[in-house]
């Protein structure tokens, strides 16, 4: 006698359901990459908050602070390799089935994984920006930069933090050396969205008229906590757009969500490989 086929899991359902999906990704999505999240299964932080716009524009100290830190932790967040959740989410992609993925991730990997429609809600960290004239210049480079000007920095190694950080705790910071802009001598900060800054507006309407075309949402790996992503949320519901959630631990928006899968990613969308 045959054995009965297995039955679909709800996210299986969902997704078979709708035809034009909207996908919401968070750090969840990345870890399984080596690269931490912020925030534990409560969404509450892991750690101290990242620096905020405000202090990296005004003061000096908190610069040198940031960009050595980031030279320790660039060496390993720029190697990381899409995981199976980037390759299940660009094979939905490829099966005609997502519209549009936005991501609050900075790391580049959905379009390392061959997704082609990806907003990057928070930008990327593979850019660096002149706060004066706008230029724009590839961190690889500006990574040179950085360990010409601090050679002796270069022999230090310290912990993964979230988004190229590392936990470079009681270092005497400064003597350490920022190089500014080439073109104008201006600020270089990287081409993310800080805490305390505001995402683009042409961004967050791009993603909007998106959302506003698809029948139902799936949010991969988010906590959902900072507004800049929740607000999609919000949208979706006014617009009765059902919402599926995968992410373990708890979310801003439970209480919103059509169907909630407590998973790692990579494990929750496999079937989709």
């Amino acid at each position: 006698m045959a054995n009965a086929p297995l039955a679909n899991s709800p996210l299986q359902d969902f997704i078979a359901r709708h035809e034009n999906l909207f996908v919401l990704t968070g750090a969840g999505c990345s870890t399984n990459s080596g690269i931490p999240d912020y925030r534990d299964r409560n969404g509450n932080w892991k750690r101290t908050q990242p620096v905020n716009f405000q202090s990296f524009m005004s003061d000096e100290h908190t610069r040198r602070r940031y960009w050595a830190r980031s030279l320790i932790g660039w060496r390993r967040f720029g190697q990381a390799r899409p995981n199976d959740a980037h390759h299940a989410l660009a094979r939905l992609e490829a099966n005609g089935r997502c519209g549009m993925l936005l991501t609050q991730n900075v790391d580049r990997l959905h379009q390392s994984a061959g997704h082609r429609q990806v907003i990057d809600l928070h930008g990327r960290l593979d850019l660096v920006r002149c706060m004066g004239c706008g230029r724009k210049t590839p961190r690889s480079e500006f990574q040179n930069a950085l360990g010409r000007a601090n050679a002796e920095w270069l022999t230090l190694d310290a912990a993964d933090a979230p988004d190229g950080d590392a936990d470079l705790e009681h270092a005497d910071f400064s003597s350490f050396q920022v190089p500014p802009c080439e073109a104008c001598g201006s600020i270089l900060k990287p081409d993310v969205v800080f805490f305390g800054e505001n995402v683009p507006r042409d961004i967050v309407a791009t993603a909007q008229d998106h959302l506003a075309q698809a029948d139902a949402m799936l949010i991969v790996g988010s906590s959902l906590m900072v507004y800049s992503g929740f607000r999609f949320v919000q949208a979706a519901v006014q617009r009765h757009i059902p919402i599926a959630a995968v992410n373990l631990g708890r979310t801003r928006a439970d209480d919103l969500l059509t169907l909630k899968v407590e998973e790692r990613c990579e494990a929750a969308l496999a079937f989709l490989l």
